[in-house]
């Protein structure tokens, strides 16, 4: 096949098929394009045409889905003075009464059956844009590549049709831009040109270009077009292209005109609503395959990283949407050997990992134990309870010494020693209490010789030792697991 340049190529769309409709241009007038940027006429006259094969019945859907083809059907309800002819030629099209549909410039073209068989050919022309509206569009276009990028993706984003419509090239139809002709005789959108705007609504969801083609640009030209403007535009002398980089940022910063976006409102569709939240993380990759790895590269610790990530991520997007989030402070960043405690606590690695981790974080083995126990009763301040010893000015311990003897009825109180600046023995009992610089209270237990956190803080001395007792009496419930 060939189009109007007599390049000869094939059409990659699965819905329709590129001809030659003629040897003209489908730019029919040369003249001033006029005030509204279209001087070509609705005819259609020669250029390239596609024709796509009969669609099924549209049972059970709507005939667009996308904004673009919502807009299409707008205009054409907008236009069509008598709703029931509409609803009559919805009916034609969703029980599959339109034929194959052709499109060529300024116009489309198929042939419709009435429920008794009676078939009418029925047309709807559509205002072509002139030459100089098409060089406003092409010079719009280069200038933002991520409108072309969205087109051969079959999308329309709303902002190439705003910046069009800034460059005075109206893409979308309006009231009175799509005109029926029928064979059945009808003045106004019959049921069979009704029929023939609704199908069609279905070919723009699926590419754009269907649209610009009616307005007289097929796909291989306006691309071919696209790319003479931007080669040229790359090698201007003086520059080297700079410039166009330095005004493609500043019109990003500038953004969309407030007036723009009050006027697409009407055509773009309500905000989806927010997806919920997975009830799990997602599952990680298997990296088990007979491919061995790169040297260096340990596939069973990328699993763990991965599950850790996906855990992580859920975590966070589970607080994003609690209520109230907005008012939490950001979290503290964790130092890498945090992090180190963070990961075996969470992810629960074998014990190889697990070596690996500890001389990551510089802790040896037992030791990390005790801090993935700490973390899992009270993340970084437990964690800092456990490594850290700090002293209480004199004030602070006559509180704290004071708190203790209060906690207790009067006999009930266990003899306790101090042990350190801010840590308390229980004489005859491997029990601790450790108090932090908030003022709460760690229960520990010594276990194998060293000091393990043995349960959550408490504001309370007693209660925090009276959980540490339970946590012996229960065997702590896997709470400090090895690693």
């Amino acid at each position: 096949m060939s189009d109007d340049y007599g390049y000869d190529y094939e059409d990659d769309s699965p819905y329709g098929t590129d001809t030659e409709y003629g040897a003209g241009d489908a730019d029919v007038s040369d003249g001033d394009d006029g005030a509204d940027g279209a001087g070509a006429s609705r005819d259609g006259g020669r250029g390239p045409e596609r024709t796509f094969a009969a669609l099924p019945p549209a049972q059970g859907r709507g005939f667009a889905t996308s904004w673009w083809g919502r807009a299409w059907l707008q205009a054409l309800e907008d236009t069509a003075l008598d709703g029931g002819q509409l609803k009559q030629g919805r009916q034609l099209a969703r029980k599959g009464g339109v034929g194959a549909v052709s499109v060529r410039p300024g116009r489309i073209t198929a042939m419709v059956r009435d429920r008794d068989g009676t078939a009418h050919r029925s047309d709807v022309l559509l205002q072509q844009l002139g030459p100089g509206a098409w060089d406003r569009f092409l010079d719009m276009a280069v200038d933002r590549a991520g409108h072309i990028a969205a087109l051969l993706d079959r999308e329309m984003p709303p902002h190439l049709v705003e910046d069009a419509a800034g460059a005075g090239v109206e893409l979308l139809p309006g009231i009175g831009d799509l005109e029926p002709e029928c064979t059945c005789g009808a003045w106004d959108h019959c049921p069979h040109s009704g029929a023939l705007c609704y199908q069609v609504a279905r070919l723009l969801d699926e590419d754009p270009f269907v649209l610009l083609l009616m307005r007289g640009r097929d796909e291989r030209r306006l691309l071919d077009e696209l790319q003479v403007r931007s080669a040229a535009r790359a090698i201007r002398p003086g520059d080297g292209g700079a410039a166009e980089a330095t005004d493609d940022a500043e019109r990003e910063v500038r953004g969309v005109p407030a007036g723009e976006a009050f006027a697409a409102a009407g055509i773009l569709p309500p905000l989806p609503a927010p997806p919920s939240a997975p009830d799990t993380p997602g599952l990680g990759p298997s990296l088990d395959t007979e491919t061995p790895p790169a040297p260096g590269i340990d596939p069973a610790a990328l699993e763990v990283l991965a599950a850790d990530s996906a855990v992580r991520a859920h975590r966070m997007l589970l607080d994003a949407l609690a209520p109230g989030h907005e008012e939490q402070p950001f979290p503290v960043e964790l130092t890498p050997q945090q992090d180190a405690v963070r990961l075996a606590a969470d992810a629960r690695p074998d014990a190889r990992i697990g070596a690996r981790l500890a001389a990551g974080c510089g802790r040896p083995t037992a030791d990390l134990d005790a801090a993935v126990r700490a973390w899992r009763y009270g993340g970084v301040p437990a964690l800092a309870v456990l490594d850290e010893e700090w002293a209480p000015d004199p004030e602070d311990l006559g509180r704290a010494r004071a708190r203790l003897d209060e906690a207790w009825e009067p006999g009930e109180r266990p003899a306790l020693r101090a042990s350190g600046r801010a840590r308390w023995t229980v004489a005859g009992a491997d029990l601790q209490l450790r108090l932090d610089q908030e003022g709460r209270w760690w229960p520990y237990r010594k276990e194998r010789g060293r000091w393990v956190p043995a349960g959550p803080a408490d504001d309370d001395p007693a209660g925090a030792l009276a959980g540490a007792e339970d946590g012996a009496a229960g065997g702590m419930s896997g709470a400090g697991a090895a690693v």
